[in-house]
């Protein structure tokens, strides 16, 4: 099967999908610089304890952001058409729900407070409510771009708004505001990702309609909406364990180390899901082609994040010296776990993509409400273990429900699950061993800078040797040097 197969059989949902996939990747690295240069910068500029501060309160009013959406971004995405009514209706109820929730969440500020025991979040909560009227309002603007593939000017949205909400956090750092400065920064994001979205998506909404058919997309949200619930309480309830046991300090490192491997894997699933579902949407019943589209973006999009993960696990001491400091060498054995949680989380998007792209959110809900009960249960458990143990216990969960999901799509899908399968244990196989090359080799060494190159090279060369001894990883790579061609010939 070559690379142009799928131009070949679909012109434009290849061209589209390689110059989406161009675009938005570029975006994406450019997010990323601005990320991880803030993470740098702020950790140097505030203490464990600030991060931990805000940490508390985004993990339980973060829940509200699953709530704000319900799942209506995605429902518009992947209908397969939407009239502007519908359109405007959906802007409508995003809007609605945010601003409940904004209320909501200023109502139940004190009892956030309570929870943790720190009364600094009382006013924390209040500030941060009104994040979710703006993100609501935002909403189907995103989703308008999205599912008009304006991949560039959704790039140029969130690329302007992240420089300038982490422009207003390191001011307010600079100037003393202490933890007040990435709650600065978050509102600040949310204003101008509002005014940029609404502009540059050239849309505006109409009144309400009351004859327009909603049933069906609000049934994609809503089964959505639960599952998304689900999987944020799976990934969010050890910091509120962490919070609630050990206090904000413990938090704040729990957090920075979550923030390092968590940033750098949105910033790969995001564009990789943003172009995916709207063309394996639109390929939903032409097997062939979805088949071929969804076994080569695994492939690429895994490939990627495992090495990149498992790489940061193997040399953690030195990235966490790197990035944030010495002083903060006590999130290393957490920052390592949760790198190897993000590996297997690399495994798991082809299984949302198949979920939502062929509208089984009803079938995910279910799924998820048993992985993520799984989830749930052993980060309770780890938390007998002390913050590393929460760390251990969220790794495993995540490796736990990896199979599980292929399992539940091999049920309900005509999805090649067992290629998928495969596909991801080569790829896990590949990058356990040369991970584990790299540690060695490095691990003498006393510099940090030193060590991460010599572990990269190790790493690599690792990579080339089992390329020439497995013909099966040495097809995945020349199938992503294929990819990446027709991406390149797109920027």
């Amino acid at each position: 099967m070559t690379a142009d197969s799928i131009t070949e059989r679909e012109p434009s949902l290849g061209a589209v999908a390689a110059r989406g996939a161009a675009v938005t990747l570029a975006g994406q690295a450019v997010k990323f610089g601005i990320q991880f240069g803030g993470i740098i910068v702020l950790a140097r500029l505030l203490s464990p304890e600030a991060f931990g501060l805000v940490a508390m309160v985004t993990a339980v009013v973060g829940v509200g952001e699953v709530l704000r959406d319900f799942g209506l971004s995605s429902a518009a995405v992947q209908a397969k058409s939407l009239t502007p009514g519908q359109r405007s209706n959906l802007f409508w109820i995003n809007s609605a729900i945010g601003a409940a929730l904004s209320v909501g969440v200023v109502l139940c500020a004190p009892l956030i407070a309570g929870l943790y025991g720190e009364p600094r979040l009382e006013a924390v909560a209040r500030v941060l409510a009104v994040t979710f009227l703006l993100n609501g309002l935002t909403t189907q603007f995103r989703a308008n771009m999205t599912r008009q593939l304006k991949f560039g000017k959704l790039a140029v949205a969130d690329i302007v708004a992240q420089a300038c909400g982490l422009g207003v956090g390191i001011g307010m750092a600079l100037g003393g505001a202490g933890y007040w400065a990435i709650v600065g920064q978050q509102v600040a994001q949310a204003v101008l990702t509002l005014a940029l979205t609404a502009v540059l998506g050239r849309w505006a909404p109409g009144c309400p309609q009351r004859r327009e058919e909603m049933r069906g997309l609000l049934s994609f949200g809503w089964n959505l909406m639960g599952t998304q619930l689900l999987q944020y309480t799976s990934k969010n309830i050890d910091s509120v364990i962490v919070g609630h046991q050990f206090g904000a300090t413990s938090l704040g490192y729990y957090n920075r180390a979550g923030q390092i491997v968590n940033g750098p894997l949105n910033q790969l699933n995001v564009p990789a899901s943003t172009v995916a579902l709207p063309i394996l949407s639109r390929l939903q019943d032409d097997r062939p082609r979805y088949r071929n589209f969804i076994l080569r973006g695994q492939t690429a999009l895994m490939s990627l994040v495992v090495a990149v993960f498992l790489f940061l696990s193997a040399l953690a001491e030195p990235f966490v010296e790197i990035l944030l400091g010495t002083e903060w060498l006590a999130s290393v054995d957490i920052f390592r776990l949760i790198a190897i949680g993000a590996a297997f989380q690399g495994a798991s998007y082809a299984t949302y993509w198949v979920f939502t792209s062929k509208g089984l959110t009803r079938s995910m809900l279910r799924y998820a409400v048993v992985a993520r009960t799984i989830s749930i249960a052993l980060l309770f458990g780890g938390a007998w273990f002390g913050v590393t143990g929460v760390a251990a216990a969220y790794a495993l969960g995540i490796a736990i429900t990896w199979p599980l999901g292929l399992y539940w799509i091999s049920r309900i899908s005509d999805a090649p699950v067992w290629e998928m399968f495969t596909n991801g244990l080569r790829t896990l196989a590949v990058y356990t061993a040369a991970a584990v090359v790299a540690y060695l080799a490095a691990r003498s060494l006393s510099n940090p800078i030193a060590e991460v190159g010599v572990g990269a090279a190790a790493m690599a060369g690792a990579a080339a040797v089992m390329a020439i001894l497995i013909p099966r990883y040495r097809a995945d790579l020349i199938a992503m040097r294929e990819i990446g061609g027709l991406v390149k010939r797109r920027l």
